[in-house]
C-alpha cells in the first residue's frame, strides 16, 4: 500500500521523529483559490451537506477508487490520496512512539479511567505522527472481541473473557481515542482520531488445526449472540460513538458478515445508529468470492456487500469491481454515493477538509509531543497496575539487602520485543526483565535456559540448572511469544512449549534458594506442575507489560510496587482443550454433549486460577454498607394482568429509564503495606424455569481504590437494572426475572460477601417504580 511503503522509506528517520518529505495531507488548501472555495470546503456547512456536494461531483470512476483504504483522492478538486488505515491497539503502530501493554495484562486493574488516559495519550501522540507525516487519523483499534477460548492466537488483543469489561474498555478507549475535549465530546462532530471497533462479530478462531477464519462458519445461537458476542460492539457504538465498525473475515451461521444486511445495515446503523462507516477486514470479499465461492462473480461480491452496508473496502476488491458491477446493473450508483458519504463526514470530522492543519485544534503537536516523560511513566503504571500475584508463600517481595547472588533464568528473562505484543511500532525505549532487576541487584546473573520460548532442545538447561544451584534466588522467567500466539495462529494446547515445563522444574529442584517464576504471555498456561513445586516461593503473571515491563516487574518483585492486578480470564487445565473444539462457539454448558462450557459465566469444571483472582502484599477485606432488598420494576404499558403470572418479563415492556441502584462497599485494608484493591461485583440472577442457560454468575460492576495501612475506604457502584441484571431466552430476548436475586463482592478466591435482594413488580397501582433499601 502506496502510503505504507513509503513509511518504510522513512524508517531511518523514525527514531527521531524526522518529518518525511511527503504529499500534502490535507483539503481544501486556502491557498489554493481554483479548490478552496467548492461548498465541500465551507466549514459553515453541514458535514453532511460537504459530503454530498463532494460526492456529486465525482465521476464513477473516481467514486470507486475512493471506497478503498489507499484511497487515490481527486487531484482535481484539490482532495489528496489518503491512507485509511492505520493501528494504535496499544500506540500508534507505523512509528516510533509510547508502547503500553497488550490489553489483556491492562485490563488485569479493571481500569476503566486508565483505558480513557491511554487512549487520549495515544491520540496526542498520533496527531503529532500525522503533523509530520508518519501516520494518518483514522486508526482501526481497539479490538473488543470476547475472549471466549483460551487458545485463541489475538486474545492478546482484547480485555479478556467477560463481555461486560471488554465493554467498559471498548467504550473508555474509543473516548480517549476520539474526543477533543476531555470535558465530553463523545456524542459526535469533532474528532481527534477515529477509531473502529473490531472484528464484527463472533470472531474467535485464526487458525487452529487446518481451520481458518477465511473459510470458518461460527455457529452461534441468538442467545450466546445477544449475551456475549454482541454487547461489546452495541457498547462501542451506543455509549463510546465509535465512528467505525469492522466486519470480520467468518461466517456467522452461513453469511459472511461484511455480506450480512441484517448485522451491517440492520444492526450496527439500523438499531444502534452508528454514526460513521463500516469497513471491511483486509480483502474479506475476495475471501468470500475466492475462498468459500459465496458469489458467481467479484462483481456479485461487491454488489452483495455495499447493500449490505459496507462502505469502505481495506484491500482492493470494492475499486476493482464496483464500476462494472453498477454497469450490469447489480448495484445501484447511489448506494456507492451514500458508502461514500458516510466515509467522507468521518474526514471532515477529523478536519481533513478545513485546510492546513497547523492552524486547527492540533496543529502545535509535533515530535516534541511524542516519548514525553508524562506518557512513558503512564506506559509504566499501566505495566505495573497489569500484574497479576498470582501465588506467594511469603516469597514475595524479595528483599535486595537479603540477596547474595541473584539469577535471571528463561527465554523471556531478556525479552524487548516479545513485550510489545502485536501491532506495535517502535517503542520509546525498552527495559527488559534482566534489565529491571539490574537496577536493584547489580551483579545478577543470566541464563537463557532455552534458546526461545519454543524450547526444542534440552542444550541450554544444564547451564541454567548449574546457575541455579549456587544462587540464592532464581527469577524464572518462561511464556510465550509471537511464534506461539498471534494473528493468523492459534494455540493447541495450555502447556508451555517445547522443554520450558523441563527447565522449570529442574531448576526449581536444583536451587537451595528461592524461586520466582514469572509468565510471560498474553493467555492461560496450565502451570499447575509449578503451584505443586514447594522451592517456587511466589508466581506473577505479566502478560506482554511494554516497553517497560522490566521495570514493572522488578518494582513488583522487590515491593516498590504492591499488585492488585486480577486475571481477566480463566485459567482452565490443558484437560480442557483435550476436550472442547475451539471451532464450538457454544457458551452454555451442555451434559448431553460432555460439553463444560465457556468462561466464569458458563463454565462447570475446575480451574487452576478463576476469572478475577489476584493476591497483593496486604490484605484487604469487603464489607456492604449498603444496598437495595426490594426492586420494584414498572411496565411502559398496561400489562400487569396478562404477565402477572410470568416470572420473565420482557425487557421492552418494561420503564428502564433511571432504573439503577447504587451498591455501597466498604473495604479494610488489613495489611501493613499501603495498596489498591479491585472490588469485583457479580450477580447471580433469580431461578426461573422460563429461561434456561442463565449464567453462573456474571460481573455487573467493578471498581479500583486506593487504601492505606489500616484504613477502610467506602466505593459506590452503580448497577443499572435493566442492562446489569437481566438475562436472555433462547431466541435472543432480554428478560428481568422476578424472585430472589444475589449480588456478591469478590472473587471466589477472596471470599465473597452475598446480598440478596427481590426483584418484583408493584403490588398495587399506587406502588411506585422505585428502589427501596
Amino acid at each position: 500500500m502506496k502510503n505504507h511503503i513509503f513509511l518504510l522509506h522513512c524508517l531511518s528517520s523514525l527514531l527521531l521523529l524526522i518529518p518525511c518529505a511527503s504529499q500534502r495531507n490535507y483539503a481544501c488548501n486556502k491557498r489554493e483559490s481554483t479548490t478552496s472555495q467548492f461548498p465541500f470546503c465551507n466549514t459553515s456547512l453541514s458535514y453532511v451537506d460537504r459530503a454530498k456536494d463532494l460526492v456529486s461531483r465525482l465521476t464513477l470512476q473516481e467514486k470507486v477508487q475512493n471506497l478503498v483504504n489507499d484511497a487515490t483522492g481527486i487531484s482535481r478538486l484539490g482532495v489528496p490520496p489518503y491512507q485509511w488505515w492505520s493501528e494504535a491497539l496499544h500506540g500508534v503502530a507505523v512509528s516510533r512512539g509510547t508502547h503500553f501493554n497488550a490489553t489483556v495484562p491492562g485490563a488485569t486493574s479493571f481500569p476503566a479511567t486508565l483505558w480513557y488516559m491511554i487512549g487520549k495519550t495515544v491520540s496526542t501522540e498520533a496527531r503529532a505522527m500525522y503533523n509530520v507525516g508518519l501516520s494518518g487519523l483514522t486508526y482501526w483499534s481497539p479490538n473488543v472481541n470476547v475472549f471466549c477460548d483460551p487458545r485463541w492466537g489475538r486474545g492478546q488483543e482484547t480485555p479478556g473473557e467477560d463481555p461486560f469489561v471488554v465493554s467498559k474498555y471498548a467504550v473508555n478507549y474509543v473516548r480517549g481515542l476520539q474526543e477533543v475535549d476531555e470535558g465530553g465530546n463523545s456524542t459526535g462532530d469533532k474528532l481527534k482520531v477515529s477509531s473502529c471497533c473490531k472484528h464484527y462479530t463472533a470472531y474467535d478462531v485464526d487458525k487452529w488445526k487446518g481451520v481458518d477464519r477465511f473459510h470458518f462458519d461460527a455457529k452461534v445461537t441468538k442467545q450466546d449472540l445477544e449475551d456475549t458476542y454482541q454487547p461489546p460492539f452495541k457498547s462501542c457504538v451506543e455509549e463510546g460513538h465509535v465512528s467505525s465498525v469492522m466486519c470480520s473475515y467468518n461466517r456467522v451461521n452461513g453469511i459472511p458478515t461484511c455480506a450480512d444486511p441484517d448485522l451491517l445495515q440492520g444492526v450496527i446503523r439500523g438499531q444502534w445508529g452508528l454514526d460513521g462507516y463500516i469497513v471491511s477486514d483486509c480483502d474479506s470479499i475476495k475471501v468470500y468470492y475466492g475462498a468459500i465461492n459465496y458469489t458467481a462473480t467479484p462483481e456479485d461480491a461487491v454488489a452483495l456487500a455495499l447493500k449490505a452496508g459496507l462502505n469502505m473496502n481495506c484491500g482492493t476488491y470494492l475499486g476493482d469491481y464496483t464500476e462494472n458491477a453498477v454497469k450490469q446493473k447489480k448495484v445501484d450508483e447511489s448506494v456507492v454515493d451514500q458508502a461514500l458519504i458516510y466515509n467522507y463526514i468521518v474526514l471532515m470530522r477529523l478536519g481533513f477538509f478545513d485546510g492546513d492543519p497547523k492552524s486547527l485544534t492540533f496543529g502545535n503537536l509535533g515530535p516534541s509531543d511524542v516519548c514525553t516523560s508524562d506518557n512513558q511513566q503512564l506506559a509504566l503504571d499501566a505495566a505495573k497496575q497489569g500484574i497479576v500475584l498470582l501465588n506467594n508463600n511469603g516469597a514475595l517481595p524479595l528483599s535486595k539487602n537479603n540477596i547474595k547472588n541473584l539469577v535471571a533464568i528463561g527465554p523471556n528473562a531478556n525479552a524487548t520485543e516479545v513485550m510489545i505484543s502485536n501491532y506495535a511500532g517502535i517503542p520509546c525505549r525498552f527495559v527488559s526483565p534482566l534489565q529491571g532487576l539490574q537496577k536493584y541487584i547489580s551483579t545478577v546473573s543470566y541464563e537463557p535456559g532455552c534458546s526461545s520460548v519454543n524450547c526444542g532442545n534440552e542444550s541450554l538447561i544444564e547451564a541454567a540448572v548449574k546457575a541455579a544451584t549456587i544462587a540464592d534466588t532464581v527469577v524464572l522467567v518462561v511464556g510465550l511469544d509471537q511464534s506461539i500466539e498471534e494473528e493468523s495462529l492459534d494455540r493447541e494446547n495450555l502447556t508451555l512449549p517445547g522443554f520450558q515445563q523441563k527447565l522449570v522444574v529442574e531448576v526449581a529442584n536444583a536451587t537451595n534458594g528461592t524461586v520466582i517464576l514469572v509468565v510471560m504471555s498474553a493467555s492461560p498456561i496450565d502451570i499447575s506442575f509449578a503451584k505443586k513445586l514447594t522451592s517456587i516461593g511466589g508466581i506473577l503473571w505479566v502478560g506482554y507489560p511494554g516497553q517497560d515491563g522490566g521495570d514493572a516487574i522488578a518494582q513488583v518483585i522487590f515491593g516498590d510496587y504492591n499488585p492488585g492486578g486480577r486475571t481477566p480470564f480463566t485459567w482452565y487445565p490443558q484437560a480442557y482443550v483435550d476436550e472442547v473444539p475451539m471451532t464450538d462457539m457454544n457458551m452454555r454448558a451442555n451434559t448431553t454433549s460432555n460439553f463444560p462450557g465457556r468462561t466464569y459465566r458458563f463454565y462447570t469444571g475446575n480451574s487452576i486460577y478463576e476469572f478475577g483472582h489476584g493476591l497483593s502484599y496486604s490484605t484487604f477485606s469487603n464489607f456492604i454498607i449498603s444496598c437495595p432488598s426490594t426492586i420494584l420494576i414498572q411496565l411502559t404499558t398496561n400489562l400487569s394482568n396478562t404477565i402477572s403470572n410470568s416470572q420473565a418479563i420482557d425487557l421492552s415492556t418494561i420503564n428502564c429509564n433511571n432504573l439503577t441502584f447504587d451498591l455501597v462497599i466498604g473495604v479494610r485494608n488489613n495489611g501493613t503495606r499501603d495498596g489498591t484493591h479491585v472490588i469485583l461485583v457479580f450477580w447471580k440472577p433469580a431461578s426461573s424455569a422460563e429461561v434456561s442457560g442463565a449464567p453462573n454468575v456474571e460481573l455487573v460492576g467493578f471498581e479500583r481504590v486506593e487504601v492505606k495501612s489500616g484504613k477502610t475506604e467506602s466505593v459506590t457502584v452503580k448497577v443499572d437494572v435493566c442492562k446489569g441484571l437481566s438475562v436472555v431466552d433462547s431466541e435472543g430476548k432480554r428478560k428481568l426475572i422476578t424472585g430472589e436475586h444475589t449480588i456478591l463482592v469478590g472473587s471466589l478466591s477472596e471470599g465473597q460477601v452475598r446480598h440478596h435482594f427481590n426483584v418484583r413488580l408493584p403490588a398495587e397501582s399506587g406502588d411506585k417504580g422505585i428502589v427501596s433499601t
